[in-house]
């Protein structure tokens, strides 16, 4: 150890700043970007270019506390190793329209997709799916939309309005409505329909802006019986882990504060309370973020930073139980799917595949965008034509 410019005997901290934030009154500061990966030093407006000084641990950690966090500076070092991405592309014919992105989704074989006239698979017309949207005000930045979700094996279709009230499940076998949902219209323009499929032919979904529920399928029996008080969240969009123990839930929470919480569903069960869940991230005015697992105890959440207004581009990694970060990297930004160990995101560029251990883009499929996701194979439908990209 050595006598570091804040005068201590210490080991040095991860970042440098400058000694107006060494003071108990700091003032507002900036998050320079140094190059190195997402590495960056917290300086003020008057010294941000001037030489920095280099710290001990604990004033690093105290750096422009009392001070408000005005954004970034600089650019991250985003990582670039391209190589050939082994894989089968295939074009086929398939004359429908989705009624928007949300409205394709995978199953076991093939695809299914929510049209004007209902529910179709690529063997034809399946079953009509009758929902309606929410009235949108004036005000909504968020319009409501209609989304599609399937189960794992195939047999049920939940129909939603996300940024909306309303959602229901069918049962493909008999094309029977099963469930009916409603969350009520409180607030609830801002997030997707809170829903999703669970093993054990269960499904979990918001019956209202603060409480979530699990139901048989499909019987429809509520299966967390409890007196509902909720948990004070306006739930989001839901992502059940690979292995299903862990539900992502992406809320939000006053004043607004966007939350990315685990809940463990065995625990949720067998104690039959509210789903609180493990918070990983928490950001002002940012939810709806793209997740996507990693493997069962690994989760890549999208963005970097405390603020939807000074935020990078980049993913974030947590590790469950616990919720501790595991690692943070620069780059991917929009949709996202894991595979293998791997991060699929579907870029400005193309689909590009990211390893999340190094945080290095490793690969990309330029000019193809797709839209759904199934066990390796990526699809996009547009123009009567069925796009895909199998890897290998």
């Amino acid at each position: 150890m050595k006598l570091l410019e804040c005068g201590h005997v210490a080991v040095a901290g991860s970042l440098r700043t400058c000694e107006h934030l060494l003071a108990e009154e700091s003032p507002d500061f900036y998050r320079v970007l140094t190059g190195s990966g997402v590495r960056y030093d917290v300086v003020c407006e008057e010294c941000v270019g001037k030489p920095l000084l280099t710290v001990c641990e604990g004033c690093a950690d105290r750096a422009g506390d009392g001070g408000e966090n005005l954004g970034w500076k600089g650019t991250p070092e985003i990582r670039h190793e391209d190589r050939f991405v082994a894989g089968t592309v295939r074009a086929e014919s398939w004359d429908v329209r989705p009624l928007n992105e949300r409205c394709l989704a995978p199953l076991p074989h093939g695809w299914l997709a929510l049209t004007e006239s209902g529910l179709v698979d690529q063997a034809g017309f399946v079953c009509e799916a009758e929902l309606e949207v929410d009235q949108a005000e004036p005000h909504q930045r968020r319009k409501p939309l209609l989304a599609l979700h399937t189960s794992a094996d195939g047999r049920y279709a939940a129909v939603c309005v996300d940024n909306g009230s309303r959602a229901v499940v069918l049962d493909l076998s008999t094309k029977a409505v099963v469930l009916e949902v409603d969350r009520g219209t409180y607030r609830s323009e801002w997030t997707p329909y809170p829903l999703a499929f669970l093993p054990g032919d269960r499904v979990v979904a918001a019956t209202a802006w603060s409480v979530l529920d699990v139901f048989a399928l499909p019987s429809g029996e509520r299966l967390t019986e409890r007196e509902a008080k909720g948990t004070g969240a306006f739930h989001g969009r839901l992502t059940p882990s690979p292995g299903g123990r862990w539900l992502l839930d992406d809320r939000w929470v006053w004043s607004p504060e966007g939350q990315v919480r685990a809940i463990d569903l065995e625990t949720w069960h067998a104690d039959g309370g509210e789903p609180i869940g493990t918070c990983l991230a928490q950001r002002a005015y940012a939810w709806d973020q793209p997740v996507a697992w990693v493997s069962d105890d690994l989760v890549a959440v999208q963005r970097i930073g405390e603020d939807d207004e000074a935020m990078l581009d980049g993913v974030q990694l947590f590790e469950l139980p616990g919720g501790r970060r595991q690692g943070v990297f620069a780059g991917p930004a929009g949709p996202m799917w894991g595979h293998k160990g791997l991060l699929y995101v579907c870029g400005a560029d193309g689909l590009e595949v990211w390893d999340p251990l190094s945080g290095t883009r490793i690969g990309l499929v330029p000019g193809f965008r797709p839209t759904a996701h199934r066990g390796g194979t990526f699809v996009s439908l547009n123009d009567g034509v069925l796009d895909s990209f199998s890897v290998d």
